[in-house]
């Protein structure tokens, strides 16, 4: 009779030794998975907390009630920023154009910007309060509504302004630096190439030529006109100008009722409950999404150098 055969310790181990990796290997799957729920989770909660925070989640019952709306107009008025034409335009066309909006504040804190979109702004007020007489529009004015920003309130009926606000700055200016100095101490020489007399038109790396700076200063008066004519059409015989009032200076808001640039003191809610007579403040003003701001910003750095060039060889015109 044969005698039993020993266990084979060497499989008894290599099955041990198998065992433990596969269930290492099912444990790291099961490890790998409630990360990927937990990381899954976190962004799910993201995601939520962005929506709620850029997504207006205004509902339109309360826009059933009779209000008072609200636009922003906040920062440097350009075309690129936050408040530009666009904007501006299509949010003031809401506001007038809901039938329970009871009055339109416009809130102001601008040290001023582009003539161009500060004129788009101002052309669309007087359209739309031409053709909603029944509803008047008023500018509240906070820490500052200088230049281009006062260039849009003058259209509003009426401005309202905080004893301390900053207002005015009636003026136009186009800056910019020579270089030609700091060239010359260098040994640096400017070659530059034109095709047209005048293309080289405020070119910082070249002296200035006596015929751009006068055209220059004939575009700055031409364009400081038209903004003294739009002050002037707006406030009527509200204004009681004095002979420095179109010359740059800017005013506190105290000094600004007295000059008559300004109507009154009061701020958006003593606005909308003392004088339209309705508390309840709906903001009507445009807040780019998300995907536009990224594109915003993309094409803000891709052209960046572009405006850079541009803005070098001719100096832009600015409401500031």
């Amino acid at each position: 009779m044969d005698s039993p055969q020993p266990p084979n310790n060497d499989s008894a181990w290599e099955r041990k030794t198998l065992e433990r990796l596969v269930f290492a290997a099912l444990d790291e799957q099961r490890a790998r998975r409630r990360w990927g729920i937990a990381f899954k989770t976190l962004g799910f909660v993201y995601l939520l907390a962005v929506l709620i925070a850029f997504v207006d989640w205004g509902t339109g019952a309360e826009h059933q009630e009779r209000h008072t709306a609200l636009v922003n107009l906040n920062g440097v008025i350009e075309a690129k920023g936050e408040s530009n034409a666009e904007n501006l335009v299509a949010a003031l066309s809401s506001a007038f154009e809901e039938k329970n909006v009871a009055g339109v504040i416009l809130r102001i804190n601008s040290p001023g910007g582009s003539p161009v979109q500060a004129g788009i702004i101002n052309d669309e007020i007087r359209r739309l309060r031409g053709k909603h007489p029944d509803k008047l529009l008023y500018v509240v004015v906070e820490d500052m509504c200088a230049s281009g920003g006062y260039f849009v309130a003058a259209a509003a009926d009426m401005i309202f302004v905080n004893k301390a606000s900053i207002v005015g700055s009636i003026g136009v200016l186009m800056d910019g630096f020579g270089f030609t100095g700091t060239m010359d101490k260098a040994g640096v020489e400017r070659r530059l190439l034109t095709a047209g007399e005048n293309k080289g038109f405020l070119d910082p790396f070249s002296p200035q030529a006596p015929q751009h700076k006068a055209h220059a200063q004939t575009l700055l008066n031409d364009i400081h006109q038209q903004f003294i004519d739009v002050v002037k059409t707006g406030r009527g015989n509200r204004l009681k100008e004095t002979p420095d009032m179109f010359s740059g200076l800017m005013w506190t808001g105290a000094q600004s009722v007295q000059l008559g640039l300004a109507d009154g003191f009061g701020s958006v809610d003593s606005v909308a409950r003392d004088i339209i007579k309705a508390e309840k403040v709906l903001d009507y003003s445009v807040k780019d999404n998300i995907a536009e701001r990224f594109a915003k910003r993309l094409g803000a750095s891709t052209s960046a150098g572009f405006w850079k060039g541009f803005s070098e060889s001719a100096a832009a015109v600015s409401l500031r």
